[in-house]
């Protein structure tokens, strides 16, 4: 028997079939190792190109303060380095955008709500809304050179656990630059969320919504699923950028925020179920924090 045993052990550790799939999955593995060391290398290497990048703009600043900061012109210098920012996420990592329903956009300025699930469409509303001011933190004007664009361009900058002022601030610069012909782009949710979250605003947009009396223009990013929450790491892929059909001044604000919530929580849903391994992988990293 024993004999009989060791023949066959023999046999099967010669056999070729199974050394053939050992070599396989070895090759498989050293792939995907691969693969993940290209993709992190990739997004260091943004990252030195993104500081190397946003250096010369420091020396317009000066330049700028003398002329007397116009925001034209800061606006400009903006997106010019916002352009830079995405041609490099492009060229380096590999990730590219693409945009639907651009024909939903309205000709005039607009109240412009998006969620949040990463910095890319911070970075993105500046070359998508040329003409936009975004609410945006206090904590981003700390940012070297780039908060001082941000502060003269001008965005609506609010300062966290002052709801009460964030909103008067945001009523009357949001009139004011609508009455200059500048969208007022929002986000609703207030803090960036992983992609497999549902959007659920705050309170707010909804009296903002009210106090504008504008168009509000739904727009919904999948961009966490390449660029997650307080990660560092960018993968290549397609950001998909819906704008949805406009929501009209008047409606009762409450009916208001539920549509707009319910209407971008379904492109949301399409969005991710367009990649449902991205859905997957988001989803155990979200437990893994938890």
């Amino acid at each position: 028997m024993s004999a009989r045993k060791g023949l066959l052990g023999n046999a099967e550790l010669s056999n070729p079939g199974l050394e053939s799939t050992t070599k396989q999955r070895a090759n498989v593995g050293f792939g995907i190792r691969r693969e993940s060391a290209m993709k992190i290398l990739r997004s260091w290497a943004f990252d030195a190109a993104w500081i190397l990048w946003t250096a010369p703009f420091g020396i317009v600043i000066p330049v700028l303060w003398l002329l007397g900061s116009p925001p034209k012109a800061v606006r400009k210098f903006t997106r010019i380095w916002a352009r830079g920012v995405l041609f490099g996420l492009s060229w380096i990592v590999g990730l590219d955008f693409r945009e639907e329903g651009r024909s939903n956009i309205p000709p005039e300025p607009c109240l412009i709500i998006c969620n949040h699930q990463s910095v890319w469409e911070t970075l993105a509303a500046l070359v998508l809304f040329p003409e936009v001011s975004i609410i945006a933190k206090d904590e981003l004007l700390g940012i070297p050179i780039l908060g001082w664009f941000l502060k003269n361009s001008p965005m609506i900058v609010i300062a966290r656990g002052s709801a009460a002022s964030s909103l008067r601030k945001m009523k009357v610069e949001g009139a004011a630059a609508l009455s200059e012909g500048r969208s007022v782009l929002i986000f609703p949710e207030g803090t960036r969320k992983s992609a497999h979250e549902q959007v659920h605003f705050k309170r707010g947009v909804e009296l903002l919504y009210g106090a504008l009396g504008a168009k509000v223009l739904p727009v919904v990013v999948d961009s966490g699923k390449f660029w997650g929450v307080g990660g560092s790491l960018k993968k290549p892929g397609t950001i998909t950028v819906s704008y949805l059909p406009v929501l009209e001044p008047g409606l009762d604000i409450t009916e208001f925020a539920r549509d707009a919530e319910f209407r971008m929580q379904a492109e949301r849903a399409r969005q991710l179920m367009r990649n449902p391994c991205a859905l997957r992988s988001d989803s155990r990293k979200a437990d893994d924090r938890e």
